[in-house]
């Protein structure tokens, strides 16, 4: 492997720790004992079972791509092409499970997300473990319809993590009279740990059963699903419940209404909406476009050790933001602006260089110098994302109302997931500038939605819970 890897890869290590240990007192927030065994417990519940969204991309791996997340997935993510491939599938049929997956998502995300307020975010989490463990159980069976069902599964489990689990959080901090700021610390280590260090262990350790034990690609699954028994068991014996709208004279059609209304409502949630979805959609296509840009003529590069630069650079961006998040100024609604015009600029690189380094035709080989090129630019990219998933924590937790925060966040899936469809079902059809292209003016409009959403919150001084009054004609969430 050339030394080019190395260098990146120790530049970043040195960048992050040097960042964690030179953090000072205005770097860091005061917290109480109580508060800290209630981080330290939410985290090693994350860091065990989150696999946040680059699980999604790993339909990628038709492009040989290791992408995945945390303790749970980040195990069995590398492998799920592979395992379908011994299967004897092809790219076509593997391509419908993985857009079945999404799909899934889509449908029922709304429906679980307001069971979640309704009956509980504790038992929605826990349901959360018992769906995602049954989807990996389904992977030792070669039968399609097996598997289709996993993928299924495997979609409804995506849609509660990515609500149920925050939700909790969320409600439970204010439950217990934790200071607001304090909610940007979990935030932040919960990407840098369940998001970063985590995932560069847990991948290493999928290598140690798949390669070194030969276990076969089943094993990863299998472990994911121990490791997910037991976070769930952390959650039953500490974890307390709490809910959104526990009134049992509401179904699940008003649930949704009362959602739609808060987002019709206040601008501040639908330009919220808006911005989530058009980063992690980009986000999700460069998790498909990464491979085949470094290795354009099937260049050896070495997947698994980019996957590993690509989380340190996660790192170093979670370790910015508990920075940025720990002072007064600046608002995460301003700085966001700039990580969105960053990342923008970054996802060009690919375009610029197709246009000022002549293309190679020799097949094979090292990676080339626009490799180089864009391999910096991407590593730019990741540490948005780092910086991406705390702030946009943060800000839902102060605009999203509690009644409806798990039906409103899995709402903002809805476009994400038709769009990620489209781009897997699309994915070839398109040459690699243009996609690149187009997630760049994404990421570009998301930094006007940014702009609006900042001069719309500094005008505006209004509690998340004030949404049900801007609109007295619609039915409120806890009428009857």
């Amino acid at each position: 492997m050339e030394a080019f890897y190395f260098l990146v890869f120790g530049a970043l290590s040195v960048v992050v720790a040097a960042l964690e240990l030179s953090k000072t007192s205005r770097d860091r927030i005061n917290t109480s004992t109580a508060f800290t065994s209630f981080k330290n417990n939410y985290l090693l519940v994350y860091s065990l079972m989150m696999e946040i969204l680059l699980k999604k991309g790993l339909i990628v791996f038709l492009l040989v791509d290791p992408y995945a997340e945390s303790a749970g997935d980040w195990l069995q993510g590398p492998y799920v092409y592979y395992l379908y491939s011994q299967y004897g599938f092809g790219k076509g049929e593997i391509g419908q499970l993985f857009i079945a997956g999404f799909g899934s998502s889509m449908l029922f995300g709304t429906i679980v997300g307001s069971l979640a307020d309704k009956q509980g975010r504790k038992r929605a989490c826990v349901t959360y473990c018992i769906t995602y463990i049954l989807s990996c159980i389904t992977k030792h069976s070669p039968q399609y319809r097996i598997l289709m069902l996993g993928r299924i599964l495997g979609g409804i489990a995506t849609s509660l993590l990515f609500s149920a689990f925050e939700s909790w959080l969320v409600a439970e901090h204010n439950k217990r009279g934790f200071e607001q700021q304090w909610l940007s610390l979990t935030f932040s280590k919960a990407i840098f740990l369940g998001n970063g260090l985590v995932a560069i262990l847990a991948g290493l350790f999928g290598n140690v059963l798949v390669d070194t034990l030969g276990l076969g690609p089943v094993a990863p699954f299998d472990a994911a699903a121990c490791f997910l028994a037991i976070g769930m068991a952390v959650i039953l014996s500490s974890w307390t419940e709490n809910y959104g709208d526990p009134s049992e004279n509401k179904d699940l059609l008003t649930q949704f209404k009362g959602a739609a209304v808060a987002i019709a409502s206040d601008e501040k949630i639908a330009l919220l909406g808006a911005i989530q979805s058009l980063f992690e959609g980009s986000m999700y296509t460069f998790v498909f476009l990464w491979t085949p840009a470094l290795s354009p003529n099937e260049e050896e590069i070495p997947h698994g050790f980019i996957f590993a630069t690509f989380m340190l650079a996660s790192m170093l961006g979670s370790s910015i933001a508990s920075r940025l998040m720990a002072r007064s100024s600046p608002k995460v609604e301003s700085y966001m602006q700039i990580v969105f015009t960053i990342s923008s600029a970054s996802l060009l690189l690919p375009i610029v260089t197709n246009f000022l380094v002549a293309p190679s035709d020799v097949r094979g080989g090292s990676i080339s110098f626009s490799g180089y090129v864009q391999l910096f630019g991407f590593c730019i990219f990741e540490t948005c994302v780092g910086i991406f998933w705390p702030s946009i924590m943060k800000m839902r937790s102060q605009y999203i109302p509690e009644e409806a925060r798990s039906t409103i966040m899995n709402f903002f899936r809805i476009p994400l997931n038709i769009f990620v469809c489209i781009v897997l079902y699309n994915v070839n059809a398109f040459p690699i500038t243009v996609m690149f292209g187009m997630c760049s003016i994404f990421l570009f409009v998301a930094t006007l939605l940014q702009r609006r959403l900042m001069v719309i919150s500094e005008s505006q001084n209004l509690r998340p819970q004030d949404w049900k009054e801007r609109d007295t004609e619609a039915e409120p969430l806890n009428s009857d």
